[in-house]
């Protein structure tokens, strides 16, 4: 088959490699139908996760057929449509049965394309399948499917609901990329007052206020109208950047939410001699993806509009075109890219 394989920082290829094979009873085979770039993909490409080693093939998000089930997977079968989740769940550790996937000490968590090959290939192997996949209704287009195999659950469950968004609340989101604009939707769900996104890319604040949110601003028009209030009930961090940490506790009310779901490359200053008397509750996170089956039906059934979060769509053996594209996010206008089976 042809994959991504990382051959260390900034050095990928499309390469053909062995098919994947069954190697634990748990398993599943899955023809990759559609799958997608993510920043966490940007991270390893710059060297900030070592443990992604060489030869590796990337990419943790993928819809698709399977073709092949280990002898105790009893609820899949070859031919069933499955959206795999971009964390791998035991399904029996505490963590698992506490619906915190993305923290499984049973040999789950985030692997895929991290610590095992991954889905940007034209096949995977995906361990814990039962517990790692939902099956993908027919009439559920591709494109929103990938989506919920890690960002739609990302930018509620680490965002949302971590912070706590609700009735009349002033929400801020700093950085306007797909997880940030993913989170301006949901949040929508809860009937907040305002919802202002904060970004640097004129191309970006220009997506968020078609995506539904009441004011995107450059970071220095936002602290001083937020100035006006008491601060933001709710912020959450989307950038992966130090900076917009720090713009986080700046517009952060006395009382109010942070929550944290961009993945910083570098080291991230906390100034507790600003927050320490501000009853700030902070939050962190990975993804667990337990929320996929709840959002689906969202998703399906037309209360969470998302397709225009998919800004570019290429065939799979353009891989290294998407990553250029979405690396350049801000100026080429990517948010999303697509990579489906031709």
């Amino acid at each position: 088959m042809r994959a991504l394989v990382y051959h260390g920082p900034e050095q990928t290829s499309w390469d053909t490699v062995p098919d994947p094979a069954i190697e634990e009873a748990t398993d599943a085979i899955v023809r990759v139908d559609a799958t997608t770039v993510c920043s966490s993909d940007l991270h390893i490409l710059r060297g900030d996760l070592p443990e992604v080693k060489p030869g590796t093939i990337l990419g943790h998000e993928a819809v698709g057929e399977v073709v092949e089930v280990g002898s105790d997977v009893h609820d899949l079968r070859p031919g069933s449509q499955v959206i795999v989740s971009s964390v791998s769940a035991c399904g029996h550790c505490r963590a698992c049965r506490d619906n915190m996937g993305g923290q499984c000490r049973g040999g789950g968590g985030w692997i895929l394309g991290s610590l095992i090959n991954g889905t940007q290939a034209e096949f995977v192997r995906v361990p814990f399948a039962e517990y790692s996949t939902h099956l993908r209704p027919s009439a559920l287009p591709l494109g929103e499917a990938v989506l919920l195999a890690e960002v739609l659950p990302t930018a509620y469950e680490v965002g949302v609901r971590n912070g706590h968004v609700g009735p009349g609340d002033i929400v801020v989101v700093v950085g306007a990329g797909p997880v940030g604009l993913a989170t301006v939707v949901i949040a929508r769900l809860y009937s907040p007052r305002r919802i202002v996104v904060v970004d640097l890319s004129e191309a970006r604040l220009e997506a968020a206020s078609r995506m539904g949110a009441d004011a995107a601003e450059l970071p220095g028009k936002m602290i001083a109208d937020l100035s006006e209030e008491a601060g933001a009930d709710v912020v959450i961090e989307a950038s992966g950047e130090p900076e917009g940490f720090v713009l986080c506790t700046r517009a952060v009310r006395t009382g109010g939410h942070i929550a944290n779901i961009g993945t910083p490359g570098k080291p991230v200053t906390l100034h507790l001699e600003s927050l320490w008397r501000k009853n700030v509750t902070i939050s962190t996170g990975q993804v667990d993806t337990s929320s996929t089956p709840w959002l689906l039906e969202l998703v399906r059934f037309g209360r969470l509009p998302v397709s225009q979060l998919i800004t570019h769509t290429f065939g799979l053996d353009r891989m290294e075109d998407a990553y250029e594209v979405f690396s350049h996010g801000t100026t080429t206008g990517a948010l999303k890219v697509v990579l489906h089976r031709e």
